[in-house]
């Protein structure tokens, strides 16, 4: 069974439609192999494939291939994900913790302090 990455990442459950899994693959979110791809790339079976995700970067190991989206429980056994990316992205998230512990927000924004955020993030 042959099937692309932009299909099997859909069947997976990484993304909600193909044309969001073609989006992450043409910005490059998505490697095979450490190598940059295009949606119609093949899958196969035992092949290291790492997804950028907000929470952290993702390397998983093609166990399965399937073109039909189904079930999480059962999306979940086309692939495994590796010892060294579950402990990395469990560090970010125990880092990110500390630090909204370390330094939180008094209060929501008001009104001035909103507009200055908006601000900044309008300047290149």
């Amino acid at each position: 069974m042959v099937v692309r990455i932009d299909k099997w990442l859909w069947a997976a459950r990484f993304y909600r439609t193909r044309s969001m899994a073609k989006a992450a693959i043409n910005a490059g979110h998505i490697k095979i192999n450490e190598e940059k791809i295009k949606p119609g790339r093949k899958v196969e079976i035992n092949q290291f494939i790492s997804i950028k995700q907000p929470l952290g970067e993702k390397i998983v190991l093609v166990l399965a291939l399937s073109s039909k989206r189904k079930g999480a429980s059962e999306a979940q056994n086309l692939y495994s994900e590796t010892d060294k990316s579950q402990k990395k992205r469990q560090e970010l998230v125990d880092e990110k913790k500390i630090s909204l512990l370390s330094n939180p927000t008094a209060t929501r924004p008001n009104k001035k302090q909103r507009r200055q955020i908006h601000q900044l993030r309008q300047r290149p």
